[in-house]
Parts: structure tokens; sequence; C-alpha cells
């Protein structure tokens, strides 16, 4: 259907909020998603100012045949909050952040992104385990999972997520909590926005001081093996309350990198915790004593916001961007020496390789508690995130990015994949990726949109 085919005024008079066609002069703003790689034209734009405002979006929708694609942040890889010629759902203006210290709980909008989640609960020195990149939404994260610094210490997001305001395909709005559509909550903590428009979203909250340390160590790439070995031990090893993560990067300008070091491949070793800092001194001692010592470092106190903020100028809207990911049981030496030696022959000096440790909180949640996508035994989840800012070279660096991974897939535990990571349509690795929660999944799906009216997403059809 066109854009003139829909009675826009009608549209306007039933949604309470904005709608945006291609004849509107913020047409072109309003589309665009974070992965610069992506353009697409929607028939129509609505951005809802309430729940009510979003059912009623849906109900137009398929009133007038038209898919339906929902954007929060805007940052997913696979571009999947808009498509062609159908109506994107736009929660941007439902970004309210609620904290009640009280009951340590967090009620936030799902157009909410996680610089506006965290500045709210960090101001009463509480939190919850958000994304690396503070400009992610809140509500995509979570309903895939969700890894940052606080997961060995709090949990995946979706461990955390305790209740939920949800418009369905019919467009009803309901409550998913343990008391009230339960089920519908499990598959909310991880089964990807499957099951509704998820409008509020509910948290548990943690005690996450106001003020962080952090200490990271970087390699360079002939003298990475000794640096990452220790790295993975240490990680492994940590207090609880302690964060970290791997990371193979270009070494950025600033000031704490030798002029000599920017630019230049890297392997990192990142250790982020609220203790005092001697104490977190005493932890990195190890890293710095490994022989080779590290060829550059930065070890200071920082605000917890700014902690999260600390990657979002590696990660700029407009960027063409692929990843791909996997799961590996141990950073085994063979896994690291792939990884030294394939990471410094990428282009572009954006695209970057973390490895985040799962365990600590995350392996005390039982496997059946949420529909998460990966095993809840200890192990470790590697992104392999093309970045680059000329489209010229995209091509080739998703190349390398499938080529990479292949060479790292003898070291995989399974063939599951991270579902926030996987931007490839690829609907047999997701089934593989859920496992035996998988039939649950799609019986729950065929009970909440048997006609599959949300499918642009790591889509799990009805059964």
């Amino acid at each position: 259907m066109t854009t003139a085919e829909i009675d826009i005024e009608g549209l306007r008079s039933a949604v309470d909020g904005v709608v945006i066609t291609p004849a509107d002069p913020d047409y072109d703003t309003a589309r665009q998603v974070w992965n610069g790689g992506i353009d697409r034209r929607p028939a129509v734009i609505v951005r809802p100012a309430s729940a009510a405002g979003v059912a009623a979006a849906v109900l137009a929708a398929r009133q007038y045949n038209l898919e339906i694609t929902v954007r929060g942040g805007g940052h997913n890889y696979a571009g999947h909050a808009v498509a062609d010629n159908a109506m994107m759902i736009d929660l941007r203006a439902l970004d309210s952040v609620t904290v009640d210290t009280d009951a340590e709980l967090a009620h936030i909008g799902g157009g909410a992104t996680w610089a506006q989640a965290d500045a709210a609960t960090s101001a009463h020195g509480l939190g919850v385990t958000g994304g690396f990149i503070s400009t992610t939404g809140v509500g995509g994260l979570t309903l895939g999972g969700g890894m940052g610094w606080l997961t060995m210490r709090c949990g995946l997001t979706c461990d955390n997520l305790v209740a939920a305001e949800v418009v369905t395909a019919d467009g009803r709005v309901v409550v998913a909590s343990p008391r009230e559509n339960a089920e519908l909550l499990w598959g909310l903590r991880g089964g990807g926005g499957n099951f509704g428009i998820v409008t509020t979203l509910t948290f548990a909250l943690h005690d996450v001081p106001a003020l962080a340390q952090l200490a990271m160590l970087c390699w360079t790439p002939e003298h990475a093996a000794e640096g990452l070995a220790a790295g993975r031990e240490l990680i492994a090893g940590l207090p609880k309350g302690y964060g970290g993560v791997i990371m193979a990067v270009s070494a950025p300008p600033a000031p704490f990198v030798p002029e000599h070091y920017q630019g230049q491949p890297g392997f990192v070793v990142a250790v982020a915790g609220f203790a005092d800092p001697e104490e977190l001194e005493a932890i990195v001692k190890p890293l710095r004593d490994a022989a080779p010592p590290p060829a550059w470092e930065l070890v200071t106190p920082l605000p917890y916001t700014a902690l999260q903020q600390m990657f979002d100028e590696s990660a700029p809207p407009g960027l063409h961007a692929y990843e791909k990911s996997l799961y590996v049981d141990d950073l085994s030496d063979a896994c690291l020496a792939t990884l030294i030696s394939t990471f410094p022959r990428r282009r572009s000096p954006l695209t970057l390789v973390p490895i985040f440790p799962l365990r600590g909180r995350y392996s005390e949640t039982h496997e059946d508690t949420t529909a998460f996508s990966g095993s809840r035994n200890p192990c470790w989840a590697i992104n392999i995130s093309a970045i680059t800012p000329d489209p010229a070279d995209f091509a080739s660096e998703r190349q390398w990015t499938r080529d990479f991974w292949d060479a790292l897939r003898p070291y995989a535990n399974s063939s599951a994949s991270y579902v926030n990571f996987l931007v490839d349509d690829d609907p047999a690795r997701l089934q593989e990726s859920y496992g035996e929660k998988y039939s649950r999944l799609t019986a729950l799906k065929a009970e909440w949109d048997p006609d599959n009216v949300f499918h642009h997403n790591a889509n799990i059809p009805p059964v």
C-alpha cells in the first residue's frame, strides 16, 4: 500500500501523537536508524505519546494492511526498526524514567535510551545492567538479553525485568508480570520483540555506586598472547561485584595513549568495580606484572554514567555496520591466537571485537527463568563488530567479519548466537540459539501474535 491510500488525517485523529509522511520535511530524519547502511522508506511514521496511541497505531496498520516495525533506540545492526512501505511505530516520545527508591524499581518507557536510564538511576546510587553504548534503546537491548559492565554483578538486563506494559497484535494494552500473564513475561525476557510492543519496562534495581573505578590495559599484537592469557584468568576470578571485558580495538587518539600507538590495533583487558582504588590496583597487579608489560593503560575513577558512555564515540550514528557472534566456554590459547592474528587485518579503525564474560550473577540465574538464547554455564560471548565510515569499504569489512567468524567456529560451544547480535536472516540458526526453549516460544507466539504481525525482528513464527 502507498501513502496515498492511507487516510492520514484519520490516522492523525486516531493516534495521540505525531504522524509523519514522505511529504513532511522531517521524514528523512525520522526514518533514519543508527546503521547508516539502512536506507528504507516506510509508508508512514507514527510517534505515539501513550500506550493507547501505540494500540491505535497497531489497529490502523492492520486496517490498512501495513507491515509494522518498531523503533526504540534504532541501534539494531539489522535495521529492524524500519522497512519499506511499512508503518514505523516510533516510541521515542515514550522515554520517561521513574525511579521508586523505596521499592528499588525503575519504570522506563519503551523509547528511552540507556543514557537516560543510567542518569536517572545513578542519581540514587542504583542501577541495572545496560549496554556498552549508551545511545542503545532500553527496550531492544532488554528483549534480546542485555550484556554490559554489570552482567557479573547484576545478571543480564532481561533477568531484572519484573513487569512490562505491552501492546498486543490485536490492539490491547496488557501487563505482563509474575502475577498476570507470567508466561508472556518469560517470553519478553530474551525472546525479542515477537510478542508485542513494550511501552513500559519495570526493572529491579541494584546498589550501584555513582563512582566507578576503571582499569584498562592494552597490549600490541606481538605481545598480546601473554597479556590476554593473564586477563582471561583475572576476569574469570574477579571478586563479586566487579565486571570486565576483553576487546580488540584500534587505540583511540586519547591523551592516555602514546601517539605512536594511536590508531594501531591493540588488545585490551578492562576491569571495572566500585570499591576503593587500592583494591582495584591490587586486582590488576598480575596484569601489570605480565611479561611483557602493557603498551598503555588507563586507571582512573569516573562516574558510572561516564563508564557507560566511554565507547559512544566509537559508534556514532550514520556509519555502515555488520556483526556476527558466538559463545565459547573457554578463551583457549588457540582461540586467542586466532583473535590476535586476524584482528590486525581489518580495514576500518572503528571495527572492534568485544568479548563479554558471562559468569557471576549471570550463571546464578536458572536456565528456565528467562527465554534468553544462551547457556547459563560460565562462558564468553564474542562479538565481531564491523563498523566503517566509508561505504566503499563495507563489503570487504563484512566479508572479513564472516571469515573471522568461520575461523572462530571450531572454538564455539554450540551453534547458538546472541540474538541481539544476529544480523543475517537465518531462521535455522535462530532456532538453534533458543534450543529447547524454541517450541515454548512458538507456542507463546501463537497465543499472542498468531498472524505474526510483529515479524520485523529476530522472528519466531507462531507454531
